[in-house]
């Protein structure tokens, strides 16, 4: 009774809670960019890669049984759902068929053996991503044989805990099982579900006092787990996940540390951290992996839940529009495991990392295939965290895209919410209220801190001038028909970075210089292969700017928004800038060389450069070096 008593008035609130997965739909650009997406790798990876095939061991096979099948349906259950695409849903069933049905009667899931020999038996990490799965599937289906099957997992492992502690990489990413803990906590209100997550927080690696009293101030040279580039961005998370039931400051403090930490010491201009394929320092050209990218955004989608931080939403924008979409072929048919701020050549090649070769080509499986199985996560998860719901029966706009929404809300009526926007390229968003009646909520619209002047024209004409880096709530009476219009100008502003090195914003978006490309198939059968891409034009440019009033040298030029904006060619956005060539800064070791020290004269004649979107780039210079003019 009294361990009992120990749990009472636990866990404390979300912030935000999530929307159930179907709620929120893509619209615009946005519903193109996932279509783009089941056209390519993630609708068709099954039908060649034998990784993700019918021989898979999760499915009855023979072949690799560990994490790669959960990464993989992680992505493509909800591009499915998303889509409303009965192909793919039909393809996400058979993953979920094969985790709902192959529990033994302890309540193990799955293999009890990976086909690998570098696998434990009865590791349960791969499942905690099964169990990531079968959240999003049952908020889409409500079929109760989820509850049931992780009930009884939860069973085997509270039952297990001793015999069987967790090791390796399940000591490490503790969180995604607590998660889905507290998850099922929520949905039975069982007190031995919060037992079994102080059991495993004891178990897991401590992030907190890792973020806290942060020693990898440098470049890792060792191999450890602790410094594991993916580790870190689902460690990010980690304490705040522990924070709802632990409810100490220090957990929640922890992670404000993560984010300040990593930034100083491993931090790039996309908001991501380096690892290739650990911590890897500032340097724009090292490496970091596509994994730590999609994960890092799903840390930062349930930080904006746990604790109602705008800037958590900001990061989470930076790195969806910018790192996520420059890590992939713009058709989504090849992926990097590795992509650089500052990345002139990507072929095979020694580099000063700790992966392979070949670990920065496009490709199917560079390096190693992890990334192959978990890159289906990003953009799903981005549009099913569009909005959230309040715990004033409201909601909150957490980031801006295309969409529509259609939710309950006030006293339990129906509304739906269209957002009508090019935004990340263009300023404004409008949302149009449609339902049957008029209800009374509130939506809390988040305004981005680097929206100076932002403006909200409320339905009623009135103007408002919200306050950047905050949540502003709209309560009324909302009516069928009523328009709210968001204006968030984007102006330009610069940052100065590694090694004086200078990096120019738009909005939530990075530009890059545009580099000429020589795409050559190395392997493979198109649409799917391995490339090698070789520039074609000149790279190394210091730029002339007054980064005092940057719009003073910088002139913005819009295009037409076509259907793969995430491509240089058809990048939506263009800013002319001056630079002049700097002949001393050249290749080193297959990478743009170490990067000049800023201020930096040349005596070359002024040339008028183009930069894009980093989204909308393969070969790209984004951390310049600023000329002494």
């Amino acid at each position: 009774m009294e361990n009992s008593k120990k749990y009472l008035n636990l866990l404390k609130p979300n912030s935000f809670n999530f929307l159930p997965l179907g709620s929120i739909k893509p619209l615009g650009w946005l519903r193109k960019q996932l279509q783009i997406q089941a056209d390519g790798l993630t609708g068709h990876i099954d039908e060649f890669w034998e990784d993700l095939g019918p021989n898979n061991k999760w499915l009855g096979g023979d072949k690799e049984g560990w994490e790669r099948g959960p990464y993989y349906a992680d992505g493509l259950v909800p591009l499915a759902y998303l889509l409303d695409d009965e192909k793919l849903k039909k393809k996400a069933r058979i993953w979920i068929d094969a985790f709902l049905d192959n529990q033994d009667e302890e309540g193990w899931i799955g293999p009890e053996e990976p086909a690998e020999e570098r696998y434990e038996k009865h590791d349960p990490w791969p499942v905690f991503v099964v169990l990531k799965v079968l959240t999003q599937y049952y908020e889409a289906s409500k079929d109760n044989r989820v509850i049931e099957v992780m009930n009884g997992f939860f069973r085997y492992l509270k039952k297990h805990s001793e015999k069987y502690p967790l090791f390796s990489w399940g000591k490490y990413r503790w969180a995604e099982l607590v998660l889905s803990i507290h998850w099922l906590y929520e949905q039975t209100k069982e007190i031995w579900l919060l037992e079994l997550a102080e059991i495993v927080s004891k178990q897991g690696y401590n992030w907190q006092k890792h973020f806290t009293d942060f020693k990898y101030t440098k470049k890792s040279l060792e191999i450890k787990l602790e410094t594991h580039v993916v580790n870190n961005a689902m460690g990010i998370k980690t304490p705040a996940v522990w924070f709802r039931q632990s409810g100490k400051n220090y957990d929640r403090e922890a992670v404000y540390q993560a984010l300040e930490n990593l930034d100083k010491f491993h931090g790039q201009v996309t908001g991501v951290f380096t690892g290739d394929e650990y911590l890897a320092g500032k340097s724009p050209s090292q490496g970091t992996e596509l994994c730590a990218i999609v994960e890092y955004m799903f840390s930062l989608e349930i930080l904006i839940s746990i604790l109602g931080d705008p800037k958590f939403a900001d990061r989470l924008e930076m790195i969806t529009f910018n790192a996520l979409p420059a890590t992939f072929k713009p058709d989504m048919w090849a992926h990097q495991y590795d992509q650089q701020v500052n990345q002139v050549i990507c072929n095979i090649a020694e580099r000063d990392w700790t992966n392979d070769p070949d670990a920065n080509i496009f490709g199917l499986e560079p390096n190693f295939g992890c990334c192959t199985a978990n890159m289906h996560q990003g953009w799903p998860k981005y549009v099913k965290n569009l909005w959230m719901a309040t715990d004033d029966n409201g909601l909150a706009a957490i980031a801006y895209s295309p969409c529509i929404l259609t939710t309950t809300v006030g006293d339990c009526k129906e509304i739906t919410i269209i957002e009508e926007t090019n935004y990340p390229f263009d300023d404004k968003i409008i949302f149009k209220i449609e339902g049957v009646e008029s209800v009374l909520f509130p939506i809390s619209f988040r305004i981005p801190s680097w929206a100076k002047h932002a403006r909200i024209k409320l339905p009623d004409g009135k103007i408002k001038s919200p306050e950047s880096g905050s949540f502003y709530k709209v309560e009324r009476k909302w009516h069928p028909g009523d328009v709210v219009e968001i204006r968030l100008p984007m102006e330009i502003r610069t940052e100065r970075r590694y090694m004086g090195s200078v990096a120019i914003y738009r909005g939530p978006l990075v530009y890059s210089l545009k580099i000429g490309e020589d795409w050559k198939l190395i392997s493979g059968t198109p649409p799917h292969g391995d490339w090698e891409v070789y520039p074609t034009t000149l790279w190394n440019y210091g730029l002339k700017l007054d980064t005092d009033n940057p719009v003073n040298s910088i002139q913005v030029n819009f295009k037409s928004l076509n259907n793969m904006p995430f491509s240089p060619e058809e990048a939506p956005v263009e800013l002319m800038v001056k630079g002049r060539i700097l002949h001393n800064w050249k290749l080193e070791g297959n990478c743009a060389g170490h990067i000049p020290q800023s201020p930096i004269k040349s005596h070359e004649k002024l040339e008028e450069l183009t930069l894009i979107p980093y989204g909308c780039t393969n070969l790209r210079i984004t951390e310049f070096p600023l000329l002494d003019d």
